[in-house]
């Protein structure tokens, strides 16, 4: 009994050495990243302003950056990236969701490796929009600007994959285009030039026609795959609450009068970009609005039951001004970033970008799937 007993014991140790051991082997093997619906997709090309700018702005002459605390506070060693909030960007989520690599990196950055450009960049630019004028006020890099810088990408590509492999790899990525909010935050609301020539109406015209100019840009450099975002319910951003409301700070409220700006402008953005993949789909495209402004919408008027405690003022200082140089290393900064839907004045913290992915996991699926 004693002999069967001690057998039983060696047994039960080297089956669990073994075990042991082969676990230690699989973690020395290159892990294979887990595809959502097992796609395909080469990469995520990323364009449009401070939503989507990783640290673009790091590299460029402008008093726009976020380069230095409290910016990424939350992120992956409390590194201030560029990017315009206390963690992550919606499109870090996205290209971790799709399976190709955590985040999402600045072309700008001249440390970037083959593999970082090969799986995707972003060219947005903090400042940035469709109307031409709005990139200069801040000195940042201009939508057809980053659109060059993609044609610069591809030849980047070629040296080292050869044409045709760049083109097949270029044709199976994702591209994301989330711009239009400075256009009328930074610009048309808030200096007079635009106001000058052009009503609402005309200006949501003239911006939607630079942003087709951008789509057919990004069609004719191979780009077949791609989602463009409308505008958020502006009128509940900190910062034009501050700017335009009389009770700014006691009374502070969303204000319709700019947010319906915004659901109108949603409304043709919507029909332009159905228009333009209807003439395409048989080319192979897949041309999507991607609404953000009812899920945000959503959170701002029901903040509590998603675990907020704060909708109209930002983490960072007051909350109700400051971005940007204004929210700097002396900045008060809320202890639980989590709490706030707002991470400064304009931006969304990273709590708040990660349900706005969740809002867009179906659209993502449907651009991905192959």
């Amino acid at each position: 009994m004693r002999m069967d007993r001690s057998c039983s014991a060696r047994r039960f140790l080297l089956r669990a050495l073994v075990l042991f051991l082969s676990l230690r082997a699989h973690r020395a093997l290159p892990s294979k990243r887990a595809r959502a619906l097992n796609n395909t997709v080469s990469a995520l090309l990323v364009f449009g302003d401070s939503t989507a700018d990783p640290g673009n702005n790091n590299y460029v002459r402008t008093v726009f950056k976020s380069d230095f605390p409290p910016y990424g506070r939350d992120f992956a060693n409390r590194v201030p990236t560029g990017r315009f909030t206390n963690g992550r960007l919606a499109s870090d989520y996205i290209v971790s969701y799709i399976g190709i690599k955590d985040y999402v990196p600045p072309y700008l950055d001249p440390s970037l490796s083959f593999e970082d450009l090969k799986t995707g960049v972003s060219f947005a630019s903090a400042g940035s929009g469709y109307d031409p004028l709005t990139p200069n006020l801040s000195n940042v890099v201009s939508l057809p600007k980053q659109l060059e810088y993609f044609k610069e990408y591809k030849k980047r590509l070629v040296s080292t994959m050869g044409k045709q492999s760049m083109e097949h790899h270029v044709n199976k990525a994702a591209f994301l285009v989330s711009a239009g909010t400075n256009d009328f935050v930074v610009n048309y609301f808030t200096i007079p030039i635009r106001r000058r020539s052009f009503t609402v109406a005309t200006y949501q015209q003239f911006l939607l026609q630079h942003m087709k100019d951008l789509i057919k840009g990004l069609w004719e450099e191979g780009a077949r795959r791609m989602a463009v975002v409308g505008l958020p319910p502006m009128g509940c951003l900190p910062i034009m609450i501050t700017l335009n409301s009389n009770g700014a700070v006691l009374q502070r409220g969303c204000m319709d009068q700019f947010s319906s700006v915004a659901r109108d402008y949603n409304a043709l953005l919507q029909t332009e970009l159905a228009s333009m993949q209807s003439s395409l789909a048989s080319q192979g495209s897949r041309i999507y609005y991607a609404d953000i402004y009812q899920p945000l919408s959503d959170v701002i008027q029901r903040f509590p039951s998603y675990g907020f405690d704060q909708a109209l003022s930002g983490c960072c200082g007051t909350g109700m001004l400051e971005a940007s140089f204004m929210c700097n290393p002396k900045s008060y900064v809320c202890p639980d970033a989590s709490r706030y839907v707002f991470w400064d004045s304009i931006h969304p913290s990273e709590k708040t970008y990660y349900l706005l992915f969740q809002s867009l996991r179906p659209l993502v699926d449907a651009i991905i799937r192959d």
